[in-house]
């Protein structure tokens, strides 16, 4: 696959780059530490700009995150209740628990954007809870926007840099990634485990 991109983003330059972004964020398996390094490896190597480059992969990220935000819409928590209410004693966790989480997105959902732009994989998903809390739309796309940025830019800058080396900024993120994912698994082991119990106890 990284030979494949590689050879878009030359093929395509700013085209390229923020459609891949776009994709990446809908479809989070496509790396964007591989296309951001890159991209901003070819800064020295073709006639792409720093800031040329930073602006197409924001504005790819920014169209990426509304897709998702918008199937997010589509997902209403009355229909989460209804499957809670049928499936709830399966998955361990009741109306009550949704209750609370949507709650807790709904007054930290902005800050909790910002940060989670700069996790692998949530850096995306995170989009969708935001629409299903119907979280104002220009905010969220004004904190997306701040969060893509800083990734961005932070990515691009290290590919420039390094310049021919920059499949070794790949590497690293790529342990960071690992470590991030496993952080995430044992988070959500952590969590089935607290609700589990505290269920059983209620009972």
């Amino acid at each position: 696959m990284e030979n494949w991109l590689t050879s878009f983003i030359e093929a395509y330059g700013y085209l390229g780059i923020f459609l891949l972004i776009a994709f990446e964020n809908v479809f989070p398996p496509i790396p964007s530490e591989v296309i951001l390094t890159f991209s901003g490896f070819m800064t020295h190597q073709s006639n792409l700009s720093f800031i040329g480059v930073v602006i197409s992969a924001t504005a790819g990220s920014a169209i990426g995150a509304t897709i998702l935000y918008g199937i997010g819409r589509l997902i209403h928590i009355d229909r989460l209740e209804r499957f809670l209410d049928r499936y709830g004693y399966i998955v361990r966790v009741k109306k009550e628990s949704l209750h609370r989480a949507n709650g807790w997105f709904r007054k930290y959902g902005y800050w909790t954007i910002l940060f989670c732009r700069i996790i692998p994989l949530i850096r995306s998903l995170i989009s969708i809870p935001a629409g299903i809390t119907k979280m104002n739309f220009n905010l969220f796309l004004l904190f997306t926007t701040i969060g893509t940025l800083i990734w961005n830019i932070l990515l691009v800058s290290l590919g420039a840099a390094v310049g021919d080396n920059w499949e070794q900024i790949v590497g690293f993120f790529d342990i960071y990634s690992n470590l991030m994912y496993g952080i995430i698994v044992f988070s959500l082991v952590i969590l089935i485990i607290l609700f589990y119990y505290k269920n059983k106890k209620a009972r």
